[in-house]
């Protein structure tokens, strides 16, 4: 999963993409209003971490901005502890949640994949296809009760495919949602981890539609 960070504080804003990027996620992190509402208009994230004071163009500003040309993944805004004005304004601005400075970053990671989930229709922090279970708070994953190792980059892909269940996923989507924007993205890279997989969890598990990508789905549907 991709996620966009939005602060402007440095020490903050490292301390939050190395938070995040240990927890699974592909991070991106911008640094302004202007940068921030710049990659969240033209590149495509699973969910965004934003701050409401960011230089520039504020984070309401930017939240409107979003939400006027169509964006609909899930934000996550940060505001001051006692400021219930910032928390009123932000959700009514189209955030889907908000953390209050200081926090612990066991609560915004938890925050973060509950609107993921339930932005990919997914109540529960267990993600199931017949025998395999990834479960997304321990980042655990399953084959008929038995314990499998996958790579990280291994499970990002799991991992999008069973929060998109039952929906055909391109070559260029999952390069978009599993590599952040620095990262030498190539196609060939996916069929990689596919075939790696299938080796572990077995051939059926992912299918690839021809031309168009890949699928998971409930076995025998």
């Amino acid at each position: 999963m991709r996620v966009l960070i939005v602060e402007d504080e440095p020490n903050l804003g490292q301390q939050l993409k190395n938070t995040l990027e240990g927890a699974g996620y592909a991070i991106d992190l911008a640094t302004d209003g202007e940068e921030g509402h710049f990659l969240g208009s033209t590149e495509n994230y699973d969910a965004v971490v934003l701050d409401l004071g960011l230089p520039e163009i504020d984070g309401l500003t930017v939240l409107d901005r979003w939400r006027k040309e169509g964006k609909v993944m899930p934000v996550l805004v940060l505001t001051a502890r006692d400021s219930w004005s910032d928390k009123v304004a932000g959700l009514d601005a189209g955030a889907d949640d908000y953390v209050a400075k200081p926090f612990q970053s066991e609560e915004l990671i938890a925050r973060l994949r509950a609107l993921i989930r339930r932005a990919s229709g997914n109540a529960s922090s267990e993600l199931i296809a017949g025998d395999v279970r990834l479960d997304t708070r321990s980042g655990k994953v399953t084959l008929a009760g038995e314990p499998v190792k996958l790579t990280a980059q291994e499970y990002k892909l799991l991992s999008y495919l069973l929060h998109h269940k039952g929906k055909v996923v391109s070559r260029t989507e999952l390069i978009e949602h599993i590599y952040d924007q620095d990262f030498d993205r190539d196609s060939n890279t996916i069929e990689v981890f596919v075939t790696r997989i299938r080796k572990k969890l077995g051939q059926d598990v992912i299918t690839t539609i021809r031309g168009l990508g890949y699928s998971l789905e409930e076995p025998n549907v």
